[in-house]
C-alpha cells in the first residue's frame, strides 16, 4: 500500500461561501477515507485557492484552517485572475511537497468517489488521470450541442484534447513539474495537459446538479474560454482567412471579366442592390478578419511583456508553499 503517498486536493473558488462548508466537510470525509484505507499520508491536505472573491470566501477559508490547520490550506490571490489561473497557481505552489494533486471545482459537481480509481491509475504507472463525463443527459441542448461542437472544432484544429474532461484530474509531481515549464501568459490547462506526454488514464462518472450557489461560467464566459482554447493552441484560424481572401480574390477576378463581357455586349444595368450587399458583406468579413489576426497580435503582446499570471497575496498553511 502506498500509506505514504501525498495528496494534495486543489479546489479554485470564486464566489463560494454558499457551498464552501458542504464543500469542505464532503473533501474533508474523502480525505479521511482514503487515509484510513492505507491509500495515502496523513499529511494530505486540502487547498482552497481564492481567486479574489468579493464575498467571504476567504474568511470561510481561513476559518477552516484555524479549525484544522493539519487538513486545510488557503491562497488568496491579490485579485480575480480567471479560473485557469487559479488552479494553476494552487498546482504550482504544491509541487514540492506533494506527490500527487487532484484538481475540482469548489461546487462538487464532479464526483469525489472516482478518487479512489484515479489513486489506483497512479499506483498502476499512470502520471495523469483525467475525470471524464460519461454524458451531458443534465445539460440544456443548446449547452449540449454547443459543447460537443468546441470539441469537435478542437479536434479539426489539430489540438489534443480529452472529450468531455474539464479540470477534474489527477497529477503527479513529474506532470507537476513539467507543467511548471510552461511559462505562457494566455491559459488554458485542457489543452497543456495532454501535451506533456506522460501515461494518462480516465476515470467516467456523472456530472452532478449544483448543490448551492450560481453557475459562475455564463455563456458569455464559456465562448471566451472557448476562444481563449483555440487561438491558444492553433493558426488555423488565421490560415482560414488566407484561404478565404484568396477564394474572394479569385472570385471577383471573376466577376471583373464577367463586367467586361457585359459592358462589350452592351448588357450594362445599375444593379445597386448587388454592389450594396458586396460591400456589406466583404465589409463585415474584412472587419471580422482583422478582428481575429487582432487577438493573436494581442495575445503575442501579452506574452512579450511577461507579467506575472498571479500575484499571491495571503497564505494560511503549515507547509512552505513555492511558486
Amino acid at each position: 500500500m502506498h500509506n505514504n503517498l501525498i495528496l494534495n486536493i486543489i479546489v479554485p473558488c470564486y464566489n463560494e461561501h454558499e457551498v464552501l462548508a458542504e464543500t469542505a466537510r464532503q473533501l474533508l470525509d474523502k480525505l479521511q477515507n482514503l487515509v484510513q484505507n492505507n491509500k495515502i499520508s496523513e499529511e494530505s491536505k486540502i487547498v482552497f485557492i481564492d481567486d479574489g472573491s468579493l464575498d467571504n470566501t476567504w474568511d470561510l477559508i481561513e476559518k477552516l484552517y484555524d479549525e484544522n490547520p493539519k487538513k486545510f490550506a488557503g491562497l488568496k490571490l491579490s485579485k480575480n485572475r480567471g479560473h485557469q489561473n487559479a488552479l494553476l497557481c494552487g498546482l504550482l505552489s504544491v509541487k514540492d511537497t506533494a506527490d500527487i494533486t487532484i484538481s475540482i471545482d469548489a461546487d462538487l459537481q464532479d464526483d469525489i468517489d472516482v478518487i479512489d480509481k484515479m489513486i489506483s491509475h497512479y499506483n498502476d504507472g499512470c502520471e495523469i488521470v483525467y475525470g471524464v463525463r460519461s454524458s451531458r443527459k443534465r445539460d440544456t441542448l443548446f449547452k449540449k450541442s454547443s459543447a460537443q461542437g468546441f470539441y469537435r472544432f478542437m479536434s479539426f484544429l489539430g489540438i489534443d484534447i480529452v472529450y468531455n474532461h474539464a479540470d477534474f484530474r489527477l497529477m503527479g509531481k513529474k506532470a507537476l513539474n513539467a507543467l511548471a515549464e510552461f511559462n505562457e501568459v494566455n491559459i488554458f490547462l485542457r489543452g497543456i495537459i495532454p501535451m506533456l506526454g506522460f501515461k494518462t488514464a480516465s476515470v467516467y462518472y456523472k456530472r452532478k446538479s449544483r448543490f448551492a450557489g450560481e453557475n459562475k461560467y455564463p455563456m458569455k464566459n464559456m465562448f471566451k474560454f472557448a476562444f481563449e482554447g483555440i487561438s491558444s493552441f492553433s493558426i488555423k484560424p488565421i490560415r482560414f482567412i488566407s484561404i478565404l481572401g484568396l477564394l474572394i480574390f479569385i472570385i471577383s477576378l471573376g466577376m471583373v471579366v464577367y463586367s467586361i463581357v457585359q459592358h462589350v455586349n452592351n448588357n450594362t444595368v445599375s444593379g445597386w442592390s448587388s454592389i450594396i450587399c458586396s460591400i456589406w458583406g466583404i465589409g463585415g468579413l474584412v472587419l471580422l478578419s482583422i478582428g481575429i489576426v487582432g487577438e493573436y497580435i494581442g495575445k503575442i503582446y501579452l506574452e512579450t511583456k511577461h507579467r506575472p499570471r498571479f500575484t499571491i497575496e495571503k497564505i494560511r498553511s503549515t507547509d512552505k508553499l513555492i511558486i
